[in-house]
């Protein structure tokens, strides 16, 4: 049995890029219209990154402090994703369904406390 192959796999080449881009772009606006959250992230990202840019720590530190940042943002995408399609699956209670959001949850969570101990071992390394 073959599986239906999606239209949008048929393309190729800098077709098949530039609608990726696309596509990726408006994944990121719906992100920042529906979620709360990640319209949050999305601000502490931009005022953590001016900081990042203005502390006097090596490139290498910079890269790593804005780096850990855009992470949070990845998990966040990932965890609203897996909450859309749980929701478009079914609105009803069901216990995997509350699994599969608690597991994006912990996932932003933990990126969340990779990012602060990040944060915390630059800022401590370099003003104590």
């Amino acid at each position: 049995m073959t599986q239906p192959v999606s239209e949008f796999k048929s393309r190729s080449g800098l077709k098949r890029i530039q609608s990726a881009f696309f596509y990726s772009l408006d994944g990121l606006h719906a992100a920042w219209r529906h979620e709360h959250a990640f319209r949050q992230e999305l601000v502490v990202f931009v005022v953590a990154g001016i900081v990042a840019l203005l502390l006097p720590v090596s490139a290498f530190q910079k890269l790593v402090l804005v780096g850990v940042m855009v992470l949070v943002l990845i998990v966040e995408l990932i965890n609203s994703a897996i909450e859309a399609v749980v929701d478009r699956i079914s609105l009803e209670r069901h216990p995997l369904s509350k699994n599969a959001k608690d597991f994006g949850s912990a996932a932003v969570l933990l990126a969340c406390l990779l990012a602060a101990a990040t944060w915390a071992v630059v800022l401590f390394n370099r003003f104590w």
